[in-house]
């Protein structure tokens, strides 16, 4: 047996305190909390992600779900016909516009023709670019046009230029009455008399 100078017990003692275990103590517990703390933080984060997963699960199954009664329900035939429908639309529709820039092109040139038409028009004025001289004679004429649409034949005078005789025909009653124009009676005067023998 070995012999010590000194007491076992005092040896030990001293040893002892010569260890500082208390730090060491202290980050055991500090290394102990943070392993809790991350065992739980993990654990909550697990769950929120299973419940995402759940969440996705369910909404992945209603999809599949819409789709294979989608798929289901569809009719390609139906479809197809559709398709055919709104291709002829689609092609009437565009032969309509297509007439109606034809006509609008047409109208637009029958516009402008117009236009010039009635800018010769404007340039011969009101008169229809007649001489003011030949305004009398254009009188006359439409008088006796008038008359004779009447059955009236008017004689004029080629010195005076007054109409001194009217023959009036009467196809209804087959009859023809000259009447001889005198200044001298007013004009209602004749006027009635022409009347009476229409």
């Amino acid at each position: 047996m070995v012999l010590f100078d000194e007491d076992p017990v005092t040896l030990i003692s001293e040893t002892t305190t010569q260890f500082h275990i208390a730090p060491d103590k202290d980050s055991l517990t500090r290394i102990s909390g943070s392993l809790s703390a991350l065992q739980n933080t993990r654990a909550a984060r697990l769950d929120q992600h299973t419940t995402i997963l759940k969440n996705l699960s369910r909404r992945l199954n209603t999809l599949q779900s819409q789709v294979g009664f989608e798929e289901e329900r569809h009719d390609a035939g139906k479809h197809a016909a559709e398709m055919l429908r709104m291709d002829t639309e689609k092609f009437r529709v565009a032969k309509g516009v297509s007439e109606v820039e034809w006509e609008g092109e047409r109208l637009g040139s029958e516009a402008a023709s117009l236009r010039g038409v009635l800018e010769g028009l404007e340039r011969e004025g009101v008169e229809g670019g007649r001489r003011a001289g030949a305004e009398a004679e254009d009188e006359i004429v439409l008088k006796l046009q008038f008359y004779r649409s009447l059955g009236i034949d008017v004689s004029q005078d080629a010195t005076t230029g007054d109409f001194h005789r009217a023959v009036i025909r009467n196809t209804a009653r087959g009859d023809v009455n000259v009447v001889n124009v005198d200044s001298k009676l007013p004009q209602s005067f004749y006027a009635n008399m022409f009347w009476d023998s229409l």
